[in-house]
């Protein structure tokens, strides 16, 4: 909120990027900083970003003064290309490992998070700067409407009279390093990232299989290679769009993956609170994850008045509670039937 994007880069800067590698840009400074990757070899280090929409915003831009004026600057269109924000990102820093952009609409940044993990665990980078972007455009904002997903509300997850999502933007990025590389860097280390599931739907590009199972097996993978049962799981950061027929399909994918006990775990949709950012949405929610790892507290589902028959998990309604973690999972379901879960550890 507030966003002024002179206040965080010069004018030739501005002039080459778009509002999403703004976002991305300024997430990576910060976790840069942060991590003190500068004391690793930038051909060490790859990026690897999840994108939505990318520089819509600015195609937007160019449309109208084409047809306004008969023509427009090409230059505007250059950081439509959804991998733009991670090119932006490896050209600020010059890290020169392995670039990837991730496309898988809502799971995108926490596929990024994923792939990214491979990445070191496979040898190919010391350092993975993880993440996604997305800024609202007016099309991204008329598409969703279309598809009558939207609640002219602020979104309800779970909630028995929840209408569809609402939209945010924004951006989030993680430094993922090998443990023993972090310690011998003397790095503050935040949490511990154990594992993912990921999978794939071939049902219909914008509605889940209505039985949950995609949605279970990923969780269920993701918990295999962390190494964590299901009765270790403290808390789940719900896809929770606010959408019908998303947040019944999870809540009946969480009972299939943890049986009674998923009535024992809390659960929240921080899109409650920020939004649905789209692209970014994964990671932002991973961040979420761990921030509640380190500060001890659940953040709550806003707008949560009344489950129903199906949706009738503890959803943490209205306010955070006070609650140690020691393992959380995140859920990432998106359209085209793309799905990630991401698991993570205090460390």
């Amino acid at each position: 909120r507030g966003y002024r994007p002179e206040d965080f880069f010069e004018g030739r800067v501005l002039k080459r990027t778009s509002r999403t590698d703004q976002f991305a840009l300024i997430a990576a400074e910060e976790a840069v900083r942060t991590s003190g990757l500068s004391s690793i070899p930038p051909e060490e280090v790859s990026v690897c970003l999840g994108a939505g929409a990318g520089g819509m915003f600015e195609a937007e831009v160019y449309h109208r003064k084409v047809l306004l004026k008969g023509k427009s600057k090409p230059s505007l269109l250059r950081p439509f290309i959804p991998s733009y924000a991670t090119d932006r990102v490896a050209e600020r820093f010059r890290f020169s490992g392995p670039k990837m952009t991730v496309t898988t609409a809502c799971s995108a940044s926490a596929t990024a998070i994923g792939y990214g993990a491979d990445l070191i665990r496979n040898g190919r980078a010391r350092a993975v700067l993880c993440g996604g972007s997305e800024a609202l455009s007016e099309l991204t904002f008329g598409g969703f409407n279309s598809l009558r997903a939207m609640d002219p509300s602020p979104c309800r997850p779970f909630d028995r009279n929840r209408a569809g999502m609402s939209l945010g933007e924004g951006a989030a990025v993680l430094v993922l390093e090998d443990d023993e590389e972090a310690a011998r860097r003397g790095a503050t280390v935040f949490a511990e990232f154990l594992g993912y599931g990921v999978g794939g739907e071939a049902f219909h590009m914008t509605a889940p299989e209505p039985s949950g199972v995609l949605e279970a097996r990923i969780m269920k993978e993701a918990l295999k290679e962390g190494g964590v049962s299901p009765e270790d799981i403290h808390y789940i950061n719900a896809h929770g769009t606010g959408t019908p027929l998303n947040d019944k399909v999870e809540t009946l994918a969480i009972k299939k993956t943890f049986g009674e006990g998923a009535y024992s775990i809390p659960i929240s949709s921080t899109k409650s609170m920020i939004g649905h950012c789209l692209g970014a949405a994964g990671a932002m929610e991973a961040v979420a994850s761990v921030l509640a790892m380190i500060h001890r507290f659940i953040p709550p589902t806003l707008n949560h008045l009344e489950g129903d028959e199906v949706c009738d998990l503890d959803y943490v309604p209205g306010k955070a509670r006070d609650k140690e973690s020691r393992f959380v999972l995140s859920n990432s379901f998106a359209f085209g039937g793309n799905g990630t879960t991401l698991v993570f550890g205090k460390k």
